[in-house]
Order: C-alpha cells, then sequence, then structure tokens
C-alpha cells in the first residue's frame, strides 16, 4: 500500500449525506413503508458480465471514478442554480443518463446469510435503499439530486445493490459533528460577498457537516444567576422544644407573625448570564449562500468538531472558596512589599477574580519583581444590544443561529490578560522564540538530563515501514473485527523515555495519539480532537510532595514537569509557553536523593503525575471541615419503597468511615407536604423534631444545632438513624416538596460549603420546583420525535448555580417505580458539581437485586475519598485552545472549572481545536491542575502532563487515532446535540462520523479497490461502536425505553471516565462453562481466570454453554438449554438446568472448582470499577432472555441494523458522497451544504 500523504480528493468537495438511512439489503421481502424512503427490495441478483471501464471523462488524479460500459459520459439534462435574495431559492435537479453506469461492492463473506426485514427497520431512522423517493429539503432550500448508477449484487452475502430507480442522492443535509456554513464550491466568476468574507474569517475552524454545540437555553433564563438581597432565612426567635419522649419529638414551628424577620444576605457577586435562543421551530436553519473561488476555498479554515462560539461570561455568587487569586501576582507583591487583596487574608474571604483561581493563565508580567493586578473580568455584553453578525445584513439566506453554551458546557469571552498574551521579559531576558523543536533548544551543560529534542527524529510514520495501525482492513470481509483481548490505548510515537514519564491513560487521554499539524491537517481526516480526563481516580501510587515553593512557569503557570527542558542548572524552559524561567534555589535541592545541584531529578521532573501540599498562599479562608447534609424523602411512596431501611443501616455501619477528621459536621432533613429538621446538639438525651410547615417561605428554626459535630453527637446520630426508618411507617402523605426542602438545605450548608445527599421518590408536587408528567407511555417506541430530554424549569438549575457558589454540591438519589422527570431533577447536580444515582422500579422487597445494588452503592458512596472547594485547569500547548467541556461542574472562565465536591469516579471530556500552526514545534503537551481541599483540611494541587508528537502527514493522524477515546468524545457531543436540537440529529450525526472519517481515509489512498469499504487498523472498530452507540439506551429508538431510562443514561454518558463508559457502549461478552488457568492473572493469592472475548452475537452463543456479558452497571449470566449439567451443578447449585429458578440474582459459594473459577473471574471484574453490578442469571428461552439479547449489537433487531447492514449503509453514502462530487465537478456552479 502506497502510504497516504494528504493528496486525492480536497476535503471541501465531500457532502455530508443526511440523516435518511438507507437499508443495504440481504434477502429482504418487500414491506410497505409510510415514509419517503421508498420499500425494500426483494430479489436475487447477480453481477452483470459486461466489461467494466472506468469512465475518465472529466476526472481529476485521486478522484473516485464512475463504471460504466459505455464511452458516453453523463449527459446534463439541465442545471441552473437559482438565485438567492434573501430566501431559499430552488436549485434545479440535475440528472444524468449514462448508459447504465453501476459499480460493484462485491465483498464476500466465508458463508451467506439471511435476513428478513421488518417494517420497524426503516422506522427506526435507518430506511430500506428504495425505488425512487422524493428529494426532501431543509430550511426550505432545495439541493440538486442526482440519479445514480446501480449497483449489482450477487446472492451471496456481503453484495450490495441498487436498482435502475435508484434513489435520488438525498439532500445534502449537514448532519455531522460541528461546523459554520460551508458551500462547496466549484469554478465561478463570481467573488464572495463581503458578507461571507467575514463570516469566514470570524468563525472557527472546524469539521465541515453537522454543528455540535451544547444545549441553548431558553431566554427565559437570561437571569440565571440573581442577587440575593432578599430575606434567605426567617428565623423564629422562640421555637418550642417540647419534653424529651421515647422517639424524636415531632412540633410544628411556625414563625410568629409579630417576631421579627432576621434577613440574612449572602455574600456574593450579583450577575447574570447572557443566552442566546437555541434553535427552534421558530429559528429555522437555513444554507448560506456563498460563491468561493476554489482556491479560496482551499485556503479557509474548515469546520471543526464541537464549533465553540465564544459566549459572554457568565457570572454566579462568588464561592466561598480556600482558593487564592493568582499565585503569581501574590508572590510579586511579597517581593514588592505591596498589599495585594488577593493574598492570604482572613479579612478577604472572597477571590476577585475567578481567572485568577489555581494560579492564573498567562497573565502580563512585565517584570521578575513586580507585577499589576489581574484585571477584572470583562463585562458582559447585552445580547439584545449586540451587533448582528455582518452575514445577518447580506442579501443571503439567514445563518443558523449559533447555540448558546448553557452552564457547565461552554466558556465565556477571554478576559483581558488573556488575548494575545505574549511572552514577557523576566530579568531582562528576552523571551525565547517559540520556534520549539524537540523541548531542548539549548545545549545542556551537564550530563543526566533527556535530550529530549534528539528524541522526536524519525517521526514520520512515511520514512519507516508502515506501522500496524496503518494496515487497510476491509471491514465488509473481516467477519471477526473484534480482538479476543481488550482494546487497549494506543502508545504514542515517543522516544522510549518520553514513553515512560508519560501520563496514564488511565487518567489523560487523547484522541489524537499523534497531534495535526494545522486544523487543515484536522480537518482533512474529519476526527474529533479532545481530551479525556480521569483527574481523581483512586491511585496506588501517588508521589505526594511537601516544598515551600512549587515551581511554576512565571508566564502561563504551568507546574513544572517532565517535558520542560532545563537550559542549564538555572534556568528552565516552559514547555507549553516556551519562556525561559529562574531555577529556585530551594528546587536545586533533590530531598529523595539528598542531592544538590540536579533539579532534573527532583520527584515534580520525574513523574507526570504528582500532588502537590499547597501552602497558605492558595487559601483565602481556612479550609472548611467536611460537612454532609442528607435530604430524605419520607412520604407515603418513599415509606413503601422501603429505601430508609437500606440508608439508615449503611450509614449506621459506616459512620466512622465518612472522610473527614475531628471537625466533621452531619445534619438530616426529611420532607413530605412539609420540611422536618432535627435538632442533634450535643447535651439533649435525644433528636428532637422540628416542622416547618411554612413551604413557601422556609427558614431554618435552629441555625445552629441542625449541623452538628460529629464525634460530639454520635450518640444521638445513631439514635436518629435507628428511629427513622419507623418514624413514618403510618403516614398517608403523598404530596413531595422537594424544592422547599432544597432551599433550606442550600441556607444551612451557605457559611461552609459541603455536600448534600437528595433522596427523592416521586415527582415533586409542592412549593417551587413542582413538576407535573410529561412521558406519553405510548411513544417509549416512537421512532419519530423523543421528546422532553431537557428540563421542564430552570428552578434547579438556579439552585444548583447558587449552591456552587457556595461551594456546595448536590448528590440525587433517584428510587422510583414511575415517572419522576430526571431530565428536570438532574440539573441540582450536573451544575453543583454533583453525582446521580437512578434506581428503577426500586423496592425493598419486589425488587432485592436493587436493593442489594443500593447498598453497595451507599457502602462506596460513603467512604470513598472527597475533595471539597475544587477548582480544575487544563492548560496546553500555545496554538492548541478548548472549546468546549462535559462533566458535571460549572464553567468560571475559558479553561477553569469550578468543581464544589470532586470525586473518584468523576469523569471530564473537553473538545480542542488548533488555531495556530504547529509547525514549529514537534510536541505538544496538556496539562490539568486540580485544587481542592482534602478531607482532612489540606489543600492539595494534582497535577497530571500529558506529552504528543505532533505530524504533517495524514496518514500519521490515522495511524494514531484513540478509537474508544474518540467514541467516549462523540458520545458526550451527540448527548448535547440530542438537548439542544433533536435525538434524531444526534444520530445522524454519529452515522455521518463513521462515513466522512471513512471516505477521507479512502480518498487519500490511491491503490484501494473502488468498491471495498476500506479503514485503518486503528478505525476498524469505529462502525463497530458507533453502532454500538445508537443502540444503547441513550440513542436508540422504535425499542421500548423510558423517558428517565434514557435520560439517565445520558447523564452517565456526561460524567463517566472512559474505562466504565466502553462498557457501557460496548459491553463484554465471555464463555465461563469452560474455565481454565490458562493465562490466568494472579491477583492477591488468588488465580483470576482470563477467558477470551467474543463479539456480541447470537452466532457465538451456544445452547451447550454459559455466557458471562459484562454492561458496566450489570450482569448477566445467560445458561443454554443444552448446558452441561455439572456446570449447573458446580456453579449454580442446581442438579439441572429445568431447577434453575426464574430470578437468581447470586452466584452461591461452593467447593469446587468450576465454582472458585466463575466467582473469581466476576469479583474480579467487580472490583475494576466503583458501582457494585447487579446480576441476572437469565435461562434460555425464559421471558429475560430479551434484555439480554438486546445487548448483542452485532444481530439485526426490529428496530436497527446488523452491525453488517449498518456497513453496507456506510459504504453506500460513502459511494453517494463519491458520486455527489464526480457530477458536481462537471458544473461551473456553486452546491450548497447546510451546516446545523
Amino acid at each position: 500500500m502506497q502510504v497516504p500523504s494528504g493528496y486525492g480528493l480536497h476535503h471541501q468537495n465531500y457532502i455530508a449525506p443526511s440523516g435518511h438511512y438507507s437499508q443495504g439489503p440481504g434477502k429482504m421481502t418487500s414491506l410497505p413503508l409510510d415514509t419517503q424512503c421508498g420499500d425494500y427490495y426483494s430479489a436475487l441478483y447477480t453481477v452483470p458480465t459486461q466489461n467494466v471501464t472506468p469512465n475518465t471523462v472529466n476526472q481529476q488524479p485521486g478522484a473516485q471514478q464512475l463504471y460504466s460500459r459505455g464511452p458516453p459520459a453523463p449527459h446534463i439534462v439541465g442545471s441552473t442554480l437559482g438565485s438567492f435574495q434573501g430566501a431559499a431559492s430552488s436549485a434545479s435537479h440535475l440528472h444524468t443518463s449514462a448508459s447504465q453506469p453501476y459499480s460493484s461492492f462485491v465483498n464476500h463473506y466465508n458463508s451467506p446469510a439471511m435476513y428478513s426485514a421488518s417494517s420497524s427497520v426503516a422506522s427506526q431512522g435507518f430506511p430500506s435503499t428504495c425505488g425512487h423517493y422524493a428529494m426532501s429539503t431543509v430550511s426550505n432550500a432545495a439541493y440538486p439530486s442526482v440519479s445514480y448508477p446501480s449497483l449489482p449484487a450477487g446472492d451471496t452475502y456481503g453484495q450490495m445493490f441498487t436498482s435502475q430507480n435508484a434513489p435520488t442522492v438525498r439532500p445534502v443535509k449537514d448532519n455531522s459533528f460541528s461546523g459554520q456554513n460551508t458551500a462547496i464550491s466549484h469554478p465561478s466568476p463570481l467573488p464572495p460577498p463581503p458578507s461571507q468574507q467575514h463570516h469566514q474569517q470570524q468563525s472557527l475552524s472546524g469539521y465541515n457537516t453537522l454543528t455540535w454545540s451544547s444545549p441553548g437555553l431558553p431566554s427565559t433564563q437570561d437571569n440565571l444567576i440573581r442577587n440575593h438581597t432578599g430575606s434567605l432565612a426567617v428565623a423564629n426567635n422562640n421555637p418550642t422544644i417540647t419534653d424529651s419522649l421515647s422517639c424524636p419529638v415531632m412540633q410544628n414551628v411556625q414563625p410568629p407573625k409579630s417576631s421579627p424577620v432576621v434577613s440574612t444576605v449572602l455574600s456574593g457577586s450579583s450577575g447574570s448570564s447572557s443566552t442566546r435562543t437555541p434553535l427552534t421551530a421558530n429559528h429555522p436553519v437555513e444554507p448560506v449562500t456563498s460563491v468561493t473561488q476554489p482556491s479560496e476555498l482551499l485556503q479557509q479554515k474548515g469546520v471543526q468538531y464541537g464549533e465553540y462560539v465564544n459566549n459572554q461570561a457568565s457570572s454566579a455568587p462568588t464561592p466561598l472558596s480556600s482558593t487564592s487569586d493568582d499565585e503569581e501576582e501574590e508572590e510579586e507583591d511579597e517581593e514588592a512589599g505591596v498589599d495585594s487583596s488577593s493574598t492570604t487574608s482572613s479579612a478577604s474571604p472572597m477571590p476577585n477574580s475567578y481567572d485568577a483561581l489555581e494560579g492564573g493563565s498567562y497573565p502580563d508580567m512585565l517584570s521578575s519583581s513586580a507585577s499589576s493586578p489581574a484585571p477584572d473580568p470583562a463585562p458582559e455584553p447585552d445580547p439584545a444590544s449586540a451587533p448582528a453578525p455582518a452575514s445577518a445584513a447580506a442579501p443571503v439566506i439567514p445563518q443558523p443561529s449559533k447555540v448558546a453554551k448553557p452552564f457547565g458546557y461552554g466558556y465565556p469571552t477571554l478576559q483581558p490578560g488573556y488575548q494575545n498574551a505574549t511572552a514577557p521579559l523576566i530579568s531582562g531576558v528576552q523571551p525565547s522564540n517559540p520556534v520549539y523543536s524537540g523541548f531542548q533548544q539549548y545545549p545542556q551543560q551537564y550530563p543526566g538530563v533527556n535530550q529530549l529534542s534528539s528524541s522526536i527524529g524519525g517521526l514520520s510514520l512515511q520514512s519507516s515501514p508502515q506501522p500496524e495501525s496503518l494496515r487497510p482492513v476491509n471491514l465488509t470481509q473481516e467477519r471477526n473485527i473484534l480482538p479476543m483481548t481488550p482494546v487497549w490505548a494506543p502508545v504514542p510515537n515517543l522516544n522510549a523515555d518520553l514513553k515512560k514519564l508519560n501520563c496514564s491513560p488511565d487518567s489523560f487521554r487523547c484522541t489524537l495519539t499523534n497531534i495535526p499539524q494545522t486544523q487543515a491537517l484536522l480537518n482533512k481526516a474529519k476526527l474529533p480532537l479532545g481530551l479525556l480526563l480521569h483527574p481523581f481516580r483512586d491511585l496506588t501510587q501517588l508521589p505526594v510532595i511537601t516544598s515551600n515553593t512549587i515551581v511554576r512557569c512565571r508566564s502561563c503557570r504551568t507546574y513544572i514537569n517532565p517535558f520542560v527542558s532545563f537550559i542549564d542548572q538555572r534556568r528552565w524552559k516552559c514547555n507549553l509557553c516556551y519562556r525561559v524561567n529562574d531555577v529556585p534555589e530551594e528546587f536545586m535541592y533533590n530531598p529523595l536523593t539528598r542531592s544538590y545541584g540536579e533539579p532534573h531529578k527532583r520527584p515534580e521532573v520525574q513523574n507526570s503525575t504528582v500532588e502537590f501540599i499547597a501552602s497558605s498562599d492558595y487559601m483565602l479562608r481556612p479550609p472548611q471541615p467536611a460537612v454532609y447534609l442528607f435530604v430524605l424523602d419520607v412520604s407515603h411512596n418513599a415509606v413503601e419503597a422501603g429505601y430508609l431501611t437500606i440508608l439508615c443501616q449503611s450509614l449506621l455501619e459506616n459512620l466512622d468511615k465518612l472522610p473527614g477528621d475531628s471537625r466533621t459536621r452531619i445534619g438530616f432533613m426529611t420532607f413530605d407536604s412539609t420540611i422536618h429538621f432535627y435538632n442533634l446538639q450535643e447535651g439533649l438525651s435525644q433528636p428532637q423534631m422540628l416542622i416547618v410547615s411554612d413551604i413557601d417561605d422556609v427558614f431554618l428554626p435552629t441555625p445552629d444545632s441542625l449541623l452538628v459535630n460529629l464525634y460530639e453527637s454520635k450518640e444521638l446520630i445513631k439514635d436518629l438513624l435507628n428511629a427513622l426508618p419507623n418514624m413514618f411507617t403510618n403516614t398517608r402523605e403523598t404530596h413531595s416538596a422537594l424544592g422547599p426542602a432544597l432551599q433550606a438545605a442550600f441556607k444551612l450548608m451557605s457559611p461552609t460549603g459541603g455536600r448534600v445527599s437528595v433522596f427523592q421518590t416521586q415527582l415533586p408536587s409542592l412549593g417551587a420546583g413542582l413538576l407535573q408528567s410529561r412521558e406519553d407511555p405510548n411513544q417509549r417506541s416512537s421512532t419519530k420525535v423523543v421528546q422532553h430530554l431537557g428540563p421542564a424549569t430552570d428552578f434547579y438549575k438556579k439552585l444548583a448555580l447558587d449552591c456552587s457558589g457556595q461551594q456546595t454540591a448536590v448528590d440525587l438519589f433517584l428510587l422510583s417505580s414511575q415517572y419522576s422527570d430526571l431530565a428536570s431533577l438532574a440539573c441540582m447536580s450536573k451544575y453543583s458539581a454533583g453525582c446521580i444515582y437512578y434506581y428503577p422500579s426500586f423496592h425493598y422487597t419486589h425488587n432485592p437485586s436493587q436493593a442489594e445494588k443500593l447498598q453497595k452503592d451507599l457502602k462506596r458512596y460513603l467512604t470513598r475519598k472527597i475533595g471539597f472547594e475544587a477548582v480544575m485547569r487544563i492548560r496546553c500547548t500555545k496554538g492548541l485552545s478548548m472549546h468546549t467541556f462535559h462533566g458535571n461542574f460549572f464553567v468560571r472562565s475559558t479553561d477553569l472549572l469550578s468543581l464544589a465536591n470532586i470525586n473518584p469516579d468523576a469523569g471530564f471530556a473537553v473538545q480542542l481545536s488548533i488555531e495556530e500552526s504547529l509547525t514549529d514545534t514537534s510536541l505538544v503537551c496538556f496539562q490539568t491542575a486540580l485544587l481542592y481541599t482534602s478531607s482532612k483540611g489540606e489543600r492539595r494541587i494534582r497535577v497530571h502532563t500529558l506529552c504528543l508528537p505532533v505530524v504533517s502527514s495524514l496518514a500519521d493522524v490515522y495511524a494514531g487515532v484513540d478509537v474508544q477515546a474518540a467514541i467516549c468524545l462523540l458520545a458526550n457531543m451527540a448527548v448535547d446535540r440530542s438537548v439542544s436540537s433533536s435525538l434524531s440529529d444526534a444520530r445522524d450525526a454519529l452515522v455521518n462520523a463513521v462515513v466522512d472519517s471513512l471516505s477521507a481515509y479512502g480518498s487519500t489512498v490511491s491503490n484501494l479497490q473502488h468498491s471495498a469499504l476500506m479503514a485503518p487498523s486503528s478505525l476498524k472498530l469505529f462502525p463497530l461502536y458507533v453502532l454500538a452507540l445508537l443502540k444503547q439506551k441513550a440513542f436508540r429508538t422504535g425499542t421500548s425505553t423510558r423517558l428517565d431510562d434514557r435520560v439517565y443514561a445520558m447523564c452517565q454518558i456526561k460524567s463517566q471516565p472512559l474505562v466504565h463508559l466502553m462498557k457501557m457502549i460496548h459491553p463484554n461478552l465471555y464463555r465461563i462453562d469452560r474455565l481454565t488457568d490458562e493465562g490466568a492473572v494472579h491477583v492477591n493469592d488468588r488465580v483470576v481466570p482470563q477467558p477470551p472475548l467474543q463479539k456480541l452475537s447470537a452466532e457465538k452463543l451456544t445452547r451447550e454453554g454459559a455466557f458471562l456479558m459484562d454492561c458496566g452497571s450489570v450482569f448477566y449470566i445467560w445458561v443454554g438449554k443444552g448446558c452441561d449439567n455439572n456446570f449447573i451443578e458446580d456453579v449454580l447449585g442446581y442438579t439441572n438446568f429445568a431447577s434453575i429458578p426464574q430470578k437468581m440474582t447470586h452466584l452461591p459459594e461452593l467447593d469446587t472448582l468450576s465454582s472458585e473459577r466463575a466467582r473469581s473471574f466476576i469479583t474480579w471484574l467487580r472490583d475494576s470499577r466503583p458501582l457494585s453490578p447487579i446480576l441476572h442469571i437469565v435461562k434460555d428461552e425464559s421471558p429475560a432472555k430479551a434484555e439480554f439479547f438486546q445487548h448483542l449489537i452485532e444481530d439485526r433487531t426490529e428496530a436497527a441494523f446488523s452491525y453488517y447492514e449498518f456497513l453496507l449503509h456506510v459504504q453506500q453514502q460513502i459511494y453517494l458522497q463519491s458520486i455527489v462530487y464526480d457530477v458536481s465537478r462537471m458544473q461551473p456552479k456553486t452546491w450548497y451544504v447546510e451546516a446545523m
């Protein structure tokens, strides 16, 4: 194979096919469809015997060719392009009349396979290949259609046919991952309109198909952050407490009308958040007219995955954070003797600038001894008064609205200190030129320091033998595409020393391990660029550094790391901004070796993941104690579910294991139609209950006694936990005042911050935040629009932002047997950096597996480590930028995330773009710094640094694809698209991601079969993973899916780290009835078998076996009807298949070798994840097997393609792109691609 080097079709000339799916037939019965896409074909087809010659008319080198049986070229019957005068005109259809042209897709499997089609497949969003269908339009824009040649196929499995009445080219509806409005241009004498030139200059570069942006917010949410000037706490001066009883006293506490009202104004800055109206029916997306010369188009920046619009800055109540302002300014102020408001002081409890948290980024420094204060954030422009885009005034079709990023998914404009910052002078030394080859621009003056520049030689894959990751794979002929061993992260193509120093992919991972040199190269590859982070994960080995001086770059504030270069013993150069810094005197001493003068051997420079014990410079107030508040639903529905028994028992067992120190505080609240507080003050003989029935004006009856020291009041706390499960046994109260209870919790936690754990069992029905049922059970299997994926009210989001401002996170436990509008309730956790736990159909006795899962999840939840008052900043090499974040957090500035709590089970993702060419450097680095307060009251900074090579060839980019990281990033983007636009748009964009990437790869390889669906080995699993994602609960259609189940799956995608998310997307299947010690691993003196992975298809199942499916949060053991009785007796504990019960959720501990092996393997799988999965033992032919078979994603279902059919669909879309391109090259006109 000739290694691709970027030649072939220009990526600008590709049109992303739109959202209608075409069914590739096997042997299918003709079924009537109620869609515009026609019907299935049922005939058997054979390959024509005529000689096939390439039709070379008007062909260019590298272009895909039409094959026909005669010399006549396509004859253009007519071609006119209507003028666009501010509205969409119809573009005439292009018709071709070639003499029976065809292109053969002949790809054989070893054996034929029969498929019968059902009408539900088409309705799933994958319509069948049809005879002829009308061309639809998007936003009133008509697109040219082309009759394309038939595709003959034989009767063997692996061939595809499209008749002479094949469907016209579907409208080019831009449906991929992001981008601006892009025109596919052909020679035209007209210059581009000035408005379009301006728009093209202002738009960010990206991927020339569907725009992926975060969910927009309605205009009613413009003022998300309120200025707290009203009364937030109304206290009763003399709440009456009755005498002690045998159980907590229930008493109504009402504020007397004559009593004075205490008005408390919380500290914090007021602000508002500017948002833009999302794309709705009132804001149609229409194409933009652009007539551009080809040479100009090739010079424009393309449209990239996840186009980001730099929205206005959003402000929220200032958090009571322990984080200081820019540490660099503090140091300089101390040196110069200047009093700074950013220095540590008890009189300055609030940071001045969120951008300055964690030390700032790229401040404008003029010397090493003095600096000016950090600039204030730029004022937010009013969206109503903001100038309209230049393109809006042009006489063209209106441009699609840019969807504003909501809180947590976008970030505000750059602050003044960030804009066009240049490397400042330091100590009179000119900043080094950013020509950055290798890291080491200066000679090393002492031995032992890695000569990093020499380690990068020969990075280009074109100068070496072709790597395995570039081996071409014919997807339609590779039957067993899934490897038998787990898929590991690709190793960056670095020097061996750098590989050892690089960050673990479990903590820090990039979708491309070879970073493209330019945005144009990234656009040509059609691949997403982003990072997947697991910053606070549990580590067995973590270097903890205690030092008076934390060495950081004086310009960009990067922490010193293994990838900086030492010019000499006294100077080092930053690997992100290339500034030369002085080495502090203290850093010259190595505490590990007790040697002096070898700064390159310090642990900070030898480990890519380190944790610093921060000094008081990183605090604005003393670290607060760990504070835990439990808010519990005690309505009739909650009591019937029985969760209180499990929760109280778990708390009693783990009370001493709660993270914290001697200052740890705890409190409890319960609610139904009223709110119940519990006085646990030390000295009382028993807990006292205080009832507040006025839910419209909630107040704290005794604020000082509701949060108590855990150790001083431990006996009272235990008494309360023992009494709670029986206190509300006879309640008949069916209402739930969740909103007022959360308001009270916010008031109670505001002074210190901490964690609020909310347990809810039904829809909130009283007071603020009440909700109505929005789910129609009859629409659960709909293949049309899936509604109500977004919140019904902004109450919970506003509350979450208030909590985030006061360093309080809200975790939600939803235990419901009916619809509870998780889409609305989840906002309380999304924007406060909390967690979401969901237990559908929960019942203590009727659903014991869910009860067991809650118990095990609570044990992990209560005892895992936790960080408070956290902020996380992500830095990257100059030339790269971040534009969209994914996860549960709130964005404070361009690269700073506010995390009221951080836990080891939280994952994050961020999308990147290449703003400046990286031609002057051979390596790029990313660094994330997490500043948090530990449960012991220490201020700590955990730093991860990742180094990756820069490449200039397209082949190198494909060789470095991390397909699992890419699919996880695309899943996050698809969730945002589902909420902001529609589920069908998200599904279409996922499919187009596969089509575009494989089409781009095929266009750069000259010697591959034109009819084959080829992919590099690094991308061979990409179509399989996308199909698995389309069949996942979050995105599937045509299969009955409860709305809360779908929303929870989306929440999991946004917050889980990669290693757990991949099991959710693509489960692992193992055969366990033949486990052996061959290849086993030894874990803690235990032998763990390692069975090979099986592909997710019924083809791999046998009725004589037993199979384990690992879906992440649930395990299935499927037992075949003919399974060996020895296995059933030795592992399951029953004599034969018939005696196995229908509902079995445990493996018995039997004294047999088979039982020991099976339990050892399952325990090993369980120990690798934070939450304990449920185990279901499924008998063959039992009703429960339907859920098991839904996860066999390679098989056809009533509502979705099989894996092979999906490949045929992708192959057809790629072929249609080539047809559109070939015909369009003949026309001196411009075709318009709408980028949504």
